[in-house]
């Protein structure tokens, strides 16, 4: 019998690309089932793409999985999970008026976590623009915006622009729930059969294994795909974002995923949810 042939996407950043490097060039197995040609985009695209229900299997933002879990289960392996990791709220040096609930802020997608966190620290703030993530410090810099949420490499070049952190939002959830801050996970279609869910999810795990054991390897398509990234940031981007919870989340990575959904729900930012796992 022919494997079943499922859709993948996932983003660019090195902790997407170290994560799925072995699963997408064929150098781990999948039980049952092998992948197409996986589709690189931005979180806030496949957050999109989620609602549509376009994937098979997809990494999207833990606050975009809040919308959509009638149709797509959780798998333990792949997520972007940790502490010291989460989004920061930033601004630059100009005039902005005093009152933050005012400002104009930049958040890298509606359905982001980012944007999540930010609602649930500072539920006046409703003047928000959506701007990619890779645009929102230059936004702030030029004053098109009074701040921004920024994630990913973002978190590491941001003083040299010369602008400043008003608040680290993952740093605020751990103050305030004492758990890790779930940013992105990897879900599967709920129609897909659980033995085929669970293949899946132990072939990323297979996969991150894989690169563990082959950094030189992976290198190359990881480099690829991060763009002007120096090998510094990249390499920090992988140790921060690619963790114990990426390999399983285990079960205080999914109290914190609860956690946050059960917050987000009660702040009415999407429907009260069932269990995600």
């Amino acid at each position: 019998m022919a494997d079943i042939v499922l859709s993948l996407g996932y983003s660019p950043c090195p902790n997407d690309t170290y994560i799925f490097n072995g699963l997408a060039h064929g150098r781990t197995p999948m039980a049952g089932a092998r992948f197409s040609a996986p589709l690189l985009e931005d979180v806030e695209t496949l957050n999109d793409w989620a609602l549509q229900g376009r994937l098979d299997v997809t990494k999207l933002s833990f606050h975009a999985l809040g919308h959509v879990l009638d149709r797509y289960a959780l798998l333990r392996a792949g997520a972007a999970l940790g502490r010291g990791c989460g989004p920061l709220l930033i601004t630059g040096s100009g005039d902005k008026p005093v009152d933050m609930a005012d400002w104009r802020i930049a958040v890298p997608g509606a359905y982001t976590t980012a944007a999540l966190l930010l609602r649930l620290y500072q539920p006046a703030c409703a003047n928000l623009t959506v701007l990619r993530f890779d645009r929102i410090m230059a936004a702030i810099a030029s004053g098109e915006v009074d701040a921004g949420v920024i994630i990913h490499e973002s978190r590491f070049t941001y003083q040299q622009l010369g602008l400043e952190c008003v608040q680290d939002l993952g740093l605020w959830w751990e103050q305030t729930t004492g758990l890790p801050i779930p940013l992105g996970c990897i879900a599967a279609r709920k129609t897909l059969s659980e033995p085929l869910r669970a293949a899946i999810e132990a072939a990323i795990a297979a996969s991150i294994r894989w690169a563990d054991a082959h950094p030189a390897e992976g290198w190359s398509y990881i480099r690829e795909h991060a763009q002007e990234m120096e090998p510094e940031v990249i390499n920090s981007h992988i140790g921060l974002y690619v963790n114990h919870y990426s390999r399983d989340l285990g079960e205080e990575g999914l109290h914190a995923v609860r956690e946050l959904l059960r917050r987000g729900a009660e702040a009415g930012l999407f429907p009260r949810i069932p269990d995600p796992i």
